[in-house]
């Protein structure tokens, strides 16, 4: 006879373990392990099987063009060139993000390109919240099915009756499971329907998108086995007081993760940026100290974003180091270098830099500009708004080069750059190639004569 029975789950990690421990072994968080009660198998019951058998590699047929494209191009950039049939996707950002709003585009988008149905599956909000936002969004197709439901047996039950193109969840922590006794968002409930829509997804060759909330430590809420269960991983940044979204491909078993998709939020949704150097430049100042012009490349794209420095007395006894946008480690180290070998003293005074339009910068190349920009706000020379700087500054004071050059230059071309200060070991590589000015640095004293003139 079948005899239920409990376990403990870490909410972390989903470590499994049928005592209470006050530390995981596995992660390490205190007091992270609640109980789930899971129904035990009699002596006699059997388990169902289904027998598969190999196939061999030469036999295994790929359709060409077996993505389906959102009609959202920065979506399909991000996802590999569109949606793949049978994957599993999380999307995962913070409350008011915008996530239901792009999942909402993107089932229009692929229910007008595939011309079959797309369920939107809505556990937090009504039909009727969900139908205000289907029209502030202009979207009004009969072939877009919605259903209020928290049970994933229901759920599953309808996708096998509606049979549709695409399915999204929204979100995965209010799901639950009937079978299991634990409240949902735990562990063992985000993990078993999360399981099942895999399979469900898996099996009926449908593409699933399911929405995880972000907890204030930035991971994605539920355990971290979650994101192992699934294909694709994406993450939609941004501040909700600004405009401009970012979304982020963590993982993707169908393609590249250094791909972003930029977006903008307007009253009428989620807008495509198409030209981002154009959109984070077209307000910035002619002849103000303190502001440079950097060229940065997330993935394949290159754009152009303006930094900004701010150099002003200290009023404390420690002066203040404030970044945003650029890992602020990096900032100290360039201030040490600027002090060590350019002979500035940044020590009586606090420094704040900062990337207009929200972007976040780890890429190497954006040191150079920085260090411009700094230089000219504590020295209150204004540098050329035309300019462009890119290029790794070492410990030593060197100039290092950096990737991609040449797609760089073809985009700063674009919106009207004149000049470009880079790495010497790249001026090699692009001279004559294009029409701007190009002066190559080999160190950061160069650097200095380059462009203050010592």
């Amino acid at each position: 006879m079948a005899r239920d029975r409990s376990i403990f789950v870490c909410q972390q990690c989903g470590y499994r373990t049928i005592k209470w421990l006050g530390k995981c072994p596995d992660c390490g968080t205190w007091n992270s392990f609640a109980e789930e009660r899971v129904k035990g198998r009699g002596v006699g019951d059997e388990v169902a099987t289904t027998a598969t058998s190999p196939v061999r590699l030469p036999e295994i047929k790929v359709e060409a063009g077996f993505r389906v494209s959102t009609n959202i191009s920065e979506l399909d950039r991000v996802l590999g060139g569109g949606v793949v049939p049978g994957g599993l996707i999380l999307i995962g950002g913070d409350p008011g993000i915008g996530k239901s709003t792009l999942l909402l585009q993107a089932l229009a988008g692929i229910v007008e390109s595939s011309g079959s149905s797309g369920l939107y599956v809505s556990a937090e909000e009504s039909l009727s919240q969900v139908k205000l936002r289907a029209e502030r969004l202009g979207i009004d197709s009969s072939h877009i099915l919605l259903l209020s439901e928290t049970t994933i047996e229901d759920i599953l039950r309808v996708i096998e009756d509606t049979k549709p193109g695409m399915v999204v969840i929204d979100s995965i922590q209010t799901i639950y499971c009937r079978e299991l006794s634990s409240a949902p968002g735990t562990v063992g409930q985000v993990r078993e329907c999360s399981a099942r829509l895999m399979e469900c997804a898996k099996g009926r060759n449908i593409p699933v998108f399911i929405i995880g909330h972000v907890t204030k430590e930035g991971s994605l809420a539920g355990p971290r086995v979650l994101e192992h269960i699934v294909d694709t991983v994406l993450y939609f940044e941004g501040d909700r007081s600004m405009a401009f979204r970012i979304l982020r491909a963590v993982k993707n078993r169908f393609g590249s993760t250094n791909e972003i998709g930029i977006f903008e939020m307007t009253d009428r949704g989620l807008r495509e940026v198409r030209n981002p150097s154009e959109i984070f430049l077209r307000q910035r100042q002619v002849s103000v100290p303190g502001t440079v012009t950097a060229s940065t490349i997330e993935g394949t794209r290159p754009f152009l974003v303006e930094i900004q420095a701010l150099v002003t007395p200290t009023t404390f006894g420690v002066p203040r180091r404030t970044s945003i946008g650029v890992d602020p480690q990096r900032v100290n180290l360039l201030i040490a270098v600027l002090e060590k070998i350019g002979g500035i003293q940044f020590g009586i005074a606090d420094v704040y830099i900062n990337v207009v339009g929200g972007l976040r910068l780890v890429e190497t190349a954006v040191d150079l500009p920085v260090v411009v920009a700094l230089v000219s706000s504590f020295r209150e020379m204004a540098v050329d708004y035309s300019t462009l700087f890119f290029g790794e500054i070492g410990l030593s004071g060197e100039v290092r080069t950096v990737a991609q050059p040449e797609i760089r230059l073809k985009e700063a071309e674009k919106t009207g750059m004149k000049r470009v200060v880079l790495p010497e070991g790249n001026r090699e590589r692009v001279e004559g190639r294009t029409g701007m000015e190009v002066i190559g640095v080999k160190s950061l004293t160069e650097l200095l004569e380059v462009v203050f003139n010592g």
